[in-house]
């Protein structure tokens, strides 16, 4: 099924979804469908990274966190997305995605997402975004105060903290190397 219809089937079932704090974790229940599918069959790794926005989605408008954007005018950007892969799911299997935020830093938020199947997790999907609008980044700690949570994060797992120095050094290697390289000509 097209990540369209996924969202607007969970837009239309949002009136009957409770609110819920920044801090809680978000479920909601898909199923595999045709479109989702690689050539071996089972959910293709890309798509886990999609069916990721629609969790966030779901946690951004239950949380409360779209009005902060909505009042400074920002959109979602994914920064940096990793994935670790564990088991396989195959065509028309029922699976859930549990999304919660882990934390922030001056700039980013980290937010997870556990691809659900039988009570066993089959994925894990993390992100690290931020909004930003017409003035630029809206801090984390922004939406922090805004729904009701104390502006310092939860404890970042360190490997959470490693990943994100790492995604800051690759980040700083491709500027160096973006404009230390000569320009090419197309020819």
């Amino acid at each position: 099924m097209n990540l369209w219809f996924r969202l607007l089937l969970m837009l239309l079932r949002r009136p009957w979804r409770s609110p819920v704090s920044g801090l809680s974790t978000t479920v909601i229940r898909l199923r595999v469908w045709p479109l989702d599918l690689d050539f071996n069959r089972h959910v293709t790794n890309g798509r886990y990274f999609t069916l990721a926005d629609v969790g966030r989605m779901d946690y951004v408008l239950r949380s409360g966190a779209f009005r902060v954007a909505l009042k400074h005018r920002a959109l979602p950007i994914v920064g940096d997305v990793w994935g670790k892969f564990r088991r396989e799911l195959k065509l028309f299997e029922r699976f859930e995605i549990h999304t919660r935020m882990l934390g922030w830093d001056h700039k980013w938020s980290f937010v997870e997402h556990r691809f659900v199947k039988d009570q066993r997790v089959i994925a894990v999907v993390v992100i690290r975004g931020l909004f930003r609008g017409a003035k630029g980044t809206v801090a984390p700690v922004e939406f922090a105060r805004s729904l009701g949570l104390e502006e310092k994060s939860p404890p970042l797992p360190q490997w959470l903290s490693e990943w994100s120095a790492s995604c800051d050094g690759l980040s700083s290697t491709l500027r160096e190397t973006e404009y230390s390289e000569p320009q090419r000509k197309a020819g």
